[in-house]
């Protein structure tokens, strides 16, 4: 790997790092396109090519971990952890947490929790990857 193609994956890792820790505010793809010094579309096209998805996909992953976790951890209602995690519509939430999840907010809530295993074990079978997997991998 080049220092140069070594610096741009730096780059973007402060890039994602910006989206990890600042995950329920808006999609702001100027501003970290900025933190990548890069253009917008270059930043879209290389962040894609180097995580496996869109800034907005990755962003929308995130907010459904944390989601995921506030439905198994507190009696919350799914409006108020919908707009805790960053969606301002409830719909889009429940639409994307389905998608990535493969049922409902509230589906999840009711089902029961894990097994008594190690903790790693349980956030790697339930962390979501991508978008649409739990339609095509789970059944």
């Amino acid at each position: 790997m080049s220092r140069e193609s070594e610096q741009a994956n730096r780059r973007l890792l402060r890039a994602r790092d910006a989206m990890d820790r600042s995950y329920t505010e808006p999609l702001d793809i100027p501003a970290l396109a900025r933190i990548a010094l890069v253009s917008e579309a270059h930043f879209i096209r290389t962040f894609k090519e180097t995580f496996g998805e869109t800034p907005h996909r990755y962003l929308q992953r995130r907010r459904v971990e944390r989601a995921m976790n506030l439905l198994r951890e507190t009696d919350r209602s799914v409006t108020d952890i919908c707009m805790s995690v960053g969606f301002t519509s409830l719909g889009t939430f429940s639409r994307t947490f389905h998608d990535i999840v493969g049922r409902s907010p509230s589906e999840f809530r009711a089902a029961p929790a894990p097994a008594a295993v190690p903790t790693c074990f349980t956030k790697r079978w339930d962390r979501p990857s991508s978008f649409g997997e739990a339609s095509r991998g789970r059944g």
